[in-house]
């Protein structure tokens, strides 16, 4: 009975409008201090405890290396690239930017940081190319979401530190999974175009195409370099993250020259800013998971629901059930932290590959990006377009049906997931 004093303190903060990591530190040291024997010194220890994951380190590096990337001009280079490759199809303009997103999210692995960068340049390109407005958003803000599932991806690292899984192994099976959601972006996208009558970008040949790849060469680089270099063992993610926010400032300053030294405080600056503001989050989102392990939760969940013996579909189900209604009011790294603890050892119980879980958890926290009213992906292009939430909402509300298309399908077969993994391991 009492530890539902600790969700309903959670959600009522929640509903009030207190932001997510205070919600959850202040529900966590409300427990501990009326319903433990627990000194609140706990509290302070566990915040110290959260800089002994090793693993959460690359989370900076890769919030850091998404900040030059956006800054120095990748994303103008990706996109050419990408309407080389795709502009001239029904759609085009809108499918050059699902396959911007998916490039981007590849070397980012930011959504927030996703959205900004080609949304920036394509939202207002594609209304001057006669394309509706809220077909133009609804679909940048969706595809951003791409870059939770393609790795390198930040949740993907929080899943990992929760339940102690690899998180190369983590990285290497979102690879076909997120290629499965761009071809569900990809394919919706074509058809409503086609029925819109969306004029299409002219085809403007193989050496036009070669010469935007050369263009976007060295972004495109650091996709082989970060996943390369992690599966060649050559450094450990967290490494790579390093790696790759040098190198992202290297392109930036010094090949591209799309920025100058002068500009380097201010990227600094906006990536310690969302660094802090995120780790902050996982910090108490770890004090509140201390108090569910300390209360054995996890356990009592595990027992009561392997003794209604459910099948293995039918908890999938309710997986996604649950965490679609927690992505409409939580931020991921904060249900990761929360919810992975609890769902994997029932997983492994019903023969669940806990690296399968991660995938599916990690997708369904690319739903809840553009889910009211915690989406993140919606605040950022509503800044970017000028419209109110409500209306990014409603115009993102049909690519949010293709999403979880995607995610079913995702979700029962497995082999999207496991398949490279087998191969790599």
């Amino acid at each position: 009975m009492a530890i539902s004093l600790l969700f309903v303190g959670l959600l009522l903060l929640l509903l009030v409008g207190v932001p997510i990591a205070i919600s959850l530190g202040l529900s966590s040291l409300s427990y501990i201090y009326i319903a433990t024997d627990d000194s609140p010194i706990v509290v302070a220890q566990k915040l110290f405890d959260t800089m002994e994951h090793t693993t959460l380190l690359a989370i900076p590096f890769f919030i850091l290396s998404s900040q030059f990337l956006a800054t120095g001009g990748v994303s103008k280079r990706l996109i050419e690239f990408a309407k080389a490759m795709v502009g001239w199809m029904h759609g085009g303009l809108a499918m050059a930017g699902v396959v911007s997103c998916m490039l981007f999210a590849a070397i980012s692995g930011s959504s927030p940081a996703t959205v900004v960068a080609i949304g920036s340049i394509l939202i207002p390109g594609m209304i001057a190319a006669g394309y509706d407005k809220s077909f133009a958003v609804g679909c940048i803000a969706t595809a951003g979401s791409l870059g939770i599932l393609i790795p390198p991806s930040i949740p993907m690292i929080v899943y990992a530190d929760a339940v102690e899984e690899s998180v190369g192994k983590m990285f290497i099976a979102g690879i076909l999974p997120g290629l499965v959601m761009a071809s569900f972006m990809l394919l919706a996208t074509w058809i409503v175009a086609k029925r819109m009558n969306i004029p299409c970008e002219p085809w403007r040949g193989l050496k036009y195409l070669f010469k935007t790849f050369l263009d976007a060469f060295w972004g495109l680089l650091l996709i082989v370099i970060v996943v390369g270099g992690i599966y060649g063992g050559i450094f450990t993610p967290t490494e790579a993250a390093a790696v790759a926010a040098v190198y992202s400032a290297f392109i930036a300053l010094f090949v591209h020259r799309d920025m100058t030294f002068s500009d380097v405080p201010k990227v600094m600056l906006e990536s310690a800013k969302m660094t802090s503001m995120l780790l902050f989050i996982i910090a108490c989102a770890m004090i509140f998971a201390y108090v569910l392990t300390a209360e054995q939760i996890p356990q009592s969940m595990t027992n009561s629901v392997l003794a209604s013996d459910p099948s293995p579909w039918m908890f999938l189900l309710m997986i996604n059930i649950i965490l679609w209604f927690a992505g409409d009011f939580m931020e991921p790294s904060a249900i990761l932290l929360i919810l992975a603890p609890l769902f994997h050892p029932i997983a492994v119980s019903l023969g669940i590959d806990p690296i399968h879980l991660g995938i599916i958890m990690t997708t369904n926290m690319e739903v809840g990006m553009i889910t009211p009213p915690v989406g993140l992906n919606l605040y950022v292009a509503a800044g970017l377009s000028g419209m109110s939430l409500v209306d990014v909402t409603k115009a993102a509300v049909p690519w949010m049906f293709v999403l979880i298309a995607a995610l079913l399908v995702i979700t029962y077969v497995p082999w999207f997931s496991l398949f490279l993994v087998g191969i790599m391991y």
